[in-house]
This record gives structure tokens, sequence and C-alpha cells, in this order.
């Protein structure tokens, strides 16, 4: 693959390819060079396409996870164990844990900075 901009999600996409092709290239060689290059034109085009604000907090950035990012409330429910506690989280019913957090983080690569920022949770039905 020529390396050259990300300009488009066509562009992304094969960029990503390349990456998986690479992904275990020896430090210090052509391969590894070519990663470094193409991770960091990935990163470019992904802050650029979609942007996360440094003031969302935890439940926003989850929500536009699955609104902007691709991911699902379905995946989401995978990640922390039930459908019920995905709908609790994002209904600000119940609060993220550590692991969940954790979870979050590996599998959607979400920045644990927002994703461990204080947030109001819904007062509790009398």
């Amino acid at each position: 693959m020529e390396i050259r901009l990300i300009k488009n999600d066509e562009d992304h996409a094969a960029a990503l390819a390349e990456i998986a092709k690479l992904w275990n290239a020896v430090e210090g060689s052509e391969d590894d060079d070519k990663l470094d290059l193409l991770a960091t034109l990935v990163s470019r085009y992904e802050a650029t396409r979609w942007p996360i604000d440094s003031n969302m907090d935890p439940i926003e950035l989850i929500q536009f996870a699955i609104d902007e990012l691709g991911h699902t409330q379905a995946e989401l429910a995978e990640l922390l164990g039930s459908r019920s506690r995905a709908s609790e989280i994002l209904n600000r019913k119940r609060a993220l844990s550590i692991d969940m957090i954790r979870r979050i983080n590996e599998a959607w690569k979400l920045p644990l900075e927002l994703l461990i920022k204080p947030y109001s949770l819904q007062p509790a039905a009398a």
C-alpha cells in the first residue's frame, strides 16, 4: 500500500486494513515505520472526522460513540453484562464502575480521562 493522506472513510478503512496486516511488525523495521506513519494518519483523520468534545461527561461520550462512531447499545450491553445494565447507565440511573470504564476504554478506545469524569445521576424514584 502506498501511504497517502486519509481524506475519506474509504481511505480510512484501507489504512485500518493495512495497519492490521502490519500489527506485528518487527520493531525498527521498515514495516514498523510504515505502521507508525499509518497510525498517525489514522489518528489525525479520526480526530477531525469524529471530534470528541473534552467537555462531554462519560454518558455523553458513550452516547456519542453509539450515535457517531458506529457502536451500538447491544455492544454496550455485551461489555457491561446485560441490556438492563446498559440501559441504566445510559439513563443515568446507575454509575459506571471502574471495571465498566476499563472495559469500555479497551473495547471502544474512548479516552479514560473523559470516562472517569464525575457526572450526575437521575434521582431515584420515590
